[in-house]
């Protein structure tokens, strides 16, 4: 009778680190899948940075820090960037998009220059995408990172090696009002 309901509770506990293992599987597609939506929109505002910044430069010869900052980031291969570089590196070129934008406010000529004004557009269009998809890759990462750590799947995340993952954030800096000098 002891080796009936040893066997029953084997057989239910299997069952459970199944369910748990394929939930876990879940929802790690679904992070690679929510990140992946963002992806795009990152990339795409990843290629239209050279123009906006080749417009800014032929109005500016003054911003070269900025503009420097923005061709570094720029400069790196996207599709090469592993996961967690593709989230610092935008969030430092969002960081520095920010401040080029203040810049062309000491610029009347650039806000009006039918280029700059597309590029801009184009890219107001993308980053609000960005935010959307934001939104959803870190509501899926709590419900991932939460399956992690909470009791009892916490225990089968930990021999599955399944590890928490990192929200997109943005910074503090990002989050002050940026100033405007004339």
């Amino acid at each position: 009778m002891i080796i009936k309901i040893l066997i029953v509770i084997g057989i239910i506990i299997l069952i459970y680190i199944l369910i748990t293992v394929n939930s876990l599987i879940r929802l790690n597609n679904k992070v690679k899948e929510a990140f992946a939506t963002m992806d795009v929109y990152l990339k795409k505002r990843w290629d239209l940075i050279p123009n906006l910044v080749e417009v800014v430069k032929s109005y500016s010869n003054y911003e070269k820090n900025t503009l420097q900052n923005v061709i570094n980031l720029r400069n790196n291969n996207y599709d090469e960037l592993n996961y967690d570089d593709k989230l610092k590196t935008n969030n430092k070129l969002s960081e520095n998009i920010t401040k080029l934008f203040a810049l062309v406010e000491n610029y009347p000529e650039i806000k009006a220059n039918e280029n700059f004004l597309k590029l801009s557009d184009n890219l107001t269009k993308i980053e609000d995408e960005i935010a959307n998809s934001r939104k959803y890759y870190n509501a899926v990462i709590r419900i991932y990172n939460n399956k992690v750590e909470m009791f009892p799947s916490n225990i089968i995340a930990k021999i599955f090696k399944f590890k928490i993952k990192t929200m997109y954030e943005i910074k503090e800096s990002e989050k002050e009002s940026v100033k405007v000098e004339v």
